[in-house]
C-alpha cells in the first residue's frame, strides 16, 4: 500500500497546485469582476487600483492561474504566499490572536499552501512539463 501511495504523490501533488490555483484564481475573479458572489460576498467588485484590495485580487487572478497550470509555479506560489502573509497580519491578526478566532483561516491555509508549492514545484502535471515535452514527442513520432 505505501508504495503504491509513494508512486502516486507527484501526481496528487499536481491535483493539490491546480486545485489551490483554481480555488486563489476564484477569489481574484469575485474581486474584480463580481462573479461567484463578488468582492467580499456582496456581488460587487474591488475599484481598480485601491490599495491593497485590487492588488491582492489581481494577484489572486493571475498567480492563482498560473499556479494552477503549472507555469512559473514557484515564483508564482511565492508571491501568492507572500500576499496571504501580508492579508494576515494585516487585515486579521490585529482582530485577534488565534485565526479561528481573527477570521484569518483561508489566508494562513494559502499561505502555507502556496508556500509548499515554492518547495515542492508544480508536479508532474503541468502546462510547463507538457510543453517542454511536446517539441520532443513530435520529432519521435515524425
Amino acid at each position: 500500500m505505501t508504495q503504491r501511495l509513494d508512486a502516486a504523490r507527484p501526481y496528487a501533488l499536481s491535483l493539490f497546485r491546480a486545485v489551490i490555483g483554481l480555488l486563489f484564481a476564484c477569489h481574484g475573479a469575485a474581486s474584480l469582476f463580481g462573479v461567484l458572489g463578488g468582492a467580499g460576498g456582496t456581488g460587487g467588485t474591488v475599484a481598480a487600483g485601491t490599495w491593497p484590495g485590487w492588488y491582492a485580487a489581481v494577484i489572486q487572478l493571475v498567480g492563482g492561474t498560473l499556479v494552477m497550470a503549472g507555469v512559473g509555479t514557484r515564483s508564482a506560489a511565492l508571491i501568492c504566499s507572500g500576499s496571504m502573509a501580508y492579508a494576515y497580519f494585516e487585515a486579521h491578526q490585529p482582530a485577534g490572536l488565534w485565526p479561528l478566532e481573527n477570521g484569518g483561516e483561508s489566508a494562513v491555509i494559502f499561505c502555507w499552501a502556496f508556500l509548499i508549492l515554492v518547495f515542492t514545484g508544480p508536479g508532474p502535471l503541468s502546462l510547463t512539463r507538457f510543453l517542454r515535452k511536446a517539441p520532443a514527442q513530435r520529432l519521435v513520432a515524425g
